[in-house]
């Protein structure tokens, strides 16, 4: 019980130990979490706006009122699919159905890669992070090695600052690394399944305009 309470660690003292290693994965850690707090508030709600839309949308344009479904979109929440939409609803109704698709499906590439901004930072950083820890684990083993050259003699006394290096170095990578992948491949799941809503409400816009040429005969 008392070599217990006599043990304590000192985070912050190991950092230090291994700061040539360490600083720059704390650095990554507030990065990763900067990124995920951002991505986080730019694609809240993006699923539900765009089958809010859509829903709401597609039966104006089935009856041929181009102006109605304007003003549907323009009160509409700003998100992809109002942007996207807006260039459907504000063209010409003479504008031809395959003119109409390619510029559907640039700007729905456009918003797909907007959603996707910021994502490569936590990918190489995820991929990163484990090697900078690795970097820091072969410092601490060479400091070790170079303290027993200086001692003339081994012992765990003379390894134990080099070795506690290594380890948290270790750790902090693996820790840094792991969040960051986690975090990347959530939000790629995210922008995926935003794609493929953004794909699918875009084609029932265009049947919807198609169907609504029909009623007007044009």
């Amino acid at each position: 019980m008392e070599n217990n309470q006599q043990f304590t660690l000192d985070v912050w003292q190991l950092i230090q130990q291994g700061a040539i290693s360490t600083y720059p994965l704390l650095l990554c850690s507030v990065i990763v979490l900067a990124v995920v707090l951002e991505r986080a508030y730019s694609l809240r709600g993006i699923l539900r706006s765009t089958a809010d839309l859509t829903r709401e949308v597609v039966p104006v344009l089935a009856h041929g009122d181009w102006q109605g479904a304007l003003d549907v979109v323009r009160k509409h929440q700003v998100c992809p699919a109002r942007r996207v939409y807006s260039d459907v609803v504000e063209n010409d109704s003479s504008v031809p159905i395959p003119e109409l698709e390619r510029v559907v499906t640039e700007r729905n590439y456009e918003e797909v890669q907007g959603a996707g901004s910021n994502l490569w930072i936590l990918g190489t950083i995820g991929a990163a992070a484990p090697f900078i820890g690795l970097f820091g684990t072969v410092l601490g083993i060479i400091r070790a090695f170079h303290a027993i050259g200086l001692a003339g003699t081994g012992g765990f006394p003379v390894v134990a600052a080099g070795i506690s290096e290594a380890l948290i170095a270790t750790a902090l990578g693996l820790a840094v690394g792991i969040v960051a992948v986690v975090a990347y491949n959530y939000f790629q799941s995210r922008v995926e399944r935003i794609e493929a809503a953004l794909r699918i409400g875009s084609g029932r816009v265009l049947e919807a305009v198609v169907a609504g040429r029909r009623v007007h005969g044009v």
